[in-house]
């Protein structure tokens, strides 16, 4: 192995691709700023390639860059788990960071991602936010996997928006619509309902702040104008004044038996239209392990549910 290829080069490199900017990356590390500056340019040097995009406002991957991230992650998992094997260290800091749409199923495998857990230290994150926020998220290395949906209808704009920022979707279920409504909803005791029966009832959704283009929609059917409408930020929300208002909302119908609320119920819509959930990640790049752990979780709770 060239000397600047070494392991240590490797986790100053995930660091920076991590931290967006050297300097903060050097102060991470606690190493002086222009040292780690330096050893980039040799890891760059070493490899022949532009590895790193540099601008005033910190650094970006370049497409090289993004390949050879996912190789030196990989490289370091794998290091690790042979000294802990072979040299009984305890389990390193476990680090892995999700974003994802309003989804009580994605946090209820983040909870078992983390459950399950060896490491005697984490620092894992979950950001339930907004879609443009998601895509953000994942595309400057923020968080390792962002959970969304796409449709016939957002399907097009989204798939730009993953092309120009080197994101790839990878499917996880498709879902029939269903009505999430309170228990004492009168919709609630239908076997099936349809666009007209929502009508007396407040339409809850969630607020995608600037970027409230229709495609951003966390919710099907966005642009169906409807007499009564509510924005929200947040789940707790939704589910109060599901009970407090008689609101509803559009989503998979995957309810999470640990998570959501219990007085709430998923009722089938009658609606030509299909919601398939999925993960995106930087093109090229393999999910770190624990990445890779949390797919799992949500891949079993979702083929339970």
């Amino acid at each position: 192995m060239e000397p600047n290829l070494t392991l240590q080069r490797l986790r100053h490199f995930i660091a920076v691709a991590q931290a967006g900017s050297v300097t903060r990356a050097a102060t991470e590390l606690y190493i002086a700023q222009p040292s780690l500056s330096k050893a980039m340019k040799d890891l760059e040097q070493s490899v022949g390639l532009e590895l790193l995009r540099r601008t005033p406002q910190g650094v970006t991957l370049t497409p090289d860059g993004v390949e050879f991230l996912g190789y030196a992650r990989h490289v370091v998992e794998q290091a690790d788990l042979l000294e802990q094997r072979y040299t009984g260290r305890k389990p390193s800091r476990r680090l892995c960071a999700i974003s994802t749409q309003h989804y009580a199923f994605a946090v209820e495998a983040f909870v078992r991602m983390v459950a399950a857990s060896e490491a005697s230290e984490y620092e894992f994150t979950l950001r339930e936010t907004r879609t443009h926020d998601i895509i953000e998220d994942v595309a400057t290395l923020r968080s390792d996997l962002g959970i969304l949906y796409r449709n016939g209808f957002n399907r097009s704009v989204l798939e730009r928006l993953f092309h120009d920022r080197g994101l790839t979707f990878t499917p996880l279920f498709t879902a029939a619509p269903h009505v999430f409504v309170a228990r004492g909803n009168p919709l609630s005791r239908k076997r099936k309902v349809r666009l007209d029966d929502l009508t007396p009832y407040p339409r809850l959704s969630f607020d995608q702040g600037e970027h409230n283009s229709f495609a951003f929609a966390e919710e099907i059917l966005s642009t169906e104008i409807v007499p009564k409408a509510i924005r929200v930020s947040d789940r707790a929300t939704i589910f109060n004044l599901m009970v407090g208002l008689n609101g509803y909302t559009i989503s998979t119908g995957v309810l999470s038996a640990q998570l959501d609320h219990s007085e709430i119920v998923a009722v089938p819509l009658e609606v030509d239209e299909a919601i398939e959930v999925g993960w995106i990640a930087p093109t090229g790049v393999q999910p770190s392990a624990q990445a890779q752990r949390y797919l799992e979780e949500l891949t079993a709770i979702v083929s339970a549910g």
